[in-house]
């Protein structure tokens, strides 16, 4: 499964040759470097091993140092592994560029969600809240009945609650790929992108295509 790591930039509309408009984010994508080839006679199963942007020597372990410098790359900051197939061949100090993809392809852009810290039910979860009368003064934000009685006499696990928001990865599905950039690294897909600008995003094929009408 082809794939390539870059950074969020932003949004912008792009027009396309019918006239539409359509909101795009920008990302930054490449140029990555293959650190490692996994096989399943050696690792037992088949994959590759991604590295992006370079960085300086003193911001990397003493052990992904000696692991990059082994595959005569770059000193590089980020390091994703991505499963393949059988039929895809990759070489250790391969480099992969913006033109992996190609404009009209679906991609899942996988990134980390901008972090709220610490957040109630209503922001956290959509809850409506309790009423604004009758007597209630310091409810109208709180969460309601979360356990029953006597059966089973406690909360139930993965109840909604209150708690740390945010920050966690999510993963924008089956979105399209609207321009290519070759030249400046660059790639516009349709719709929103999870994370801040700036953050770290892996942008691989679709898993879930979307099937035609009529087709199996």
């Amino acid at each position: 499964m082809k794939g390539i790591l870059g950074k969020k930039v932003g949004m912008t509309q792009v027009i396309k040759d019918d006239g539409e408009v359509v909101a795009v984010t920008v990302l930054s994508v490449g140029p990555c470097y293959v650190t490692q080839v996994r096989t399943p006679e050696k690792d037992g199963y088949r994959a590759v091993q991604l590295g992006y942007e370079p960085d300086k020597a003193k911001h990397l372990s003493k052990g992904e140092r000696g692991h990059l410098e082994h595959s005569g790359v770059p000193l590089l900051r980020h390091l994703r592994e991505l499963r393949i197939r059988e039929d895809e061949q990759y070489e250790v100090g391969q480099v992969i560029k913006a033109d992996v993809f190609a404009p009209g392809e679906r991609v899942d852009v996988i990134g980390t969600s901008k972090g709220r810290g610490f957040a109630g039910v209503v922001k956290r979860h959509g809850m409506g809240g309790g009423p604004h009368t009758h007597g209630q003064s310091d409810r109208e934000r709180r969460v309601g009945s979360i356990g029953a009685g006597s059966s089973p006499g406690h909360i139930w696990k993965n109840a909604h609650m209150p708690g740390h928001m945010g920050a966690e990865r999510v993963t924008s599905q089956n979105i399209e790929v609207v321009l290519v950039d070759p030249e400046r690294n660059l790639l516009a897909v349709n719709g929103s992108v999870p994370g801040p600008n700036g953050g770290l995003v892996l942008v691989k094929l679709a898993r879930k295509q979307k099937v035609a009408k009529g087709g199996k």
